[in-house]
């Protein structure tokens, strides 16, 4: 399958004023969980271009320790992935507690960096970029511009980094089944 990068969106409309930014309904968990996804998808290329940068910095600063940091978060995800595939209560976790799942890929990163070396380049150069992203992703309202693209490219999701990350953890399937009863009632 081949992997096509989203596209670059504007600056100004990435970051712009207060006005577009808002705390998300904490009793509302699956709201918060779809305006995070559809800030991911939506802007992926401008997360992948800021955490690029920070991680370059940090990588300049301390190349080494970087670059094991950076695999052993690799490993440790894609051994989560690898187990929540083929256990059923890992898989029933990653789907209803994403949040956790990634936290414990996270902290199980921390304490095998910490084991081996710089603490310091796992958190300013892995966890800082992740952090910004999330926060951003939950504080950014989506507009109409937003919504629409993701509606349109909602069946090449999946074909997008992003789109393959989210689907590893299986955050996916909801924004397309959404976006089938869409298109169905739009039909009508």
């Amino acid at each position: 399958m081949e992997v096509q990068v989203a596209p670059l969106r504007a600056w100004d409309d990435f970051f712009p004023g207060s006005d577009r930014f808002a705390l998300p309904d904490l009793k509302d968990i699956s709201k918060w969980n779809n305006r995070v996804v559809s800030n991911l998808l939506y802007y992926q290329t401008n997360y992948l271009m800021v955490a690029a940068a920070l991680v370059s910095v940090v990588g300049f600063l301390s190349p080494l320790n970087m670059l094991i940091g950076g695999t052993v978060v690799v490993l440790v995800f894609l051994g989560f992935v690898w187990m929540s595939h083929n256990k059923d209560v890992l898989r029933k976790l990653k789907k209803q507690y994403p949040t956790t799942f990634v936290l414990a890929i996270m902290l199980s990163s921390y304490f095998l960096i910490s084991y081996l070396g710089d603490v310091m380049v796992f958190m300013f150069g892995i966890t800082l970029p992740l952090l910004l992203m999330f926060v951003h992703a939950s504080l950014r309202l989506r507009n109409i511009q937003n919504k629409l693209q993701n509606k349109m490219e909602g069946i090449g999701l999946k074909k997008t980094p992003m789109g393959f990350i989210l689907d590893a953890l299986e955050q996916q399937e909801d924004s397309i089944n959404k976006l089938a009863d869409y298109i169905s009632k739009v039909k009508e």
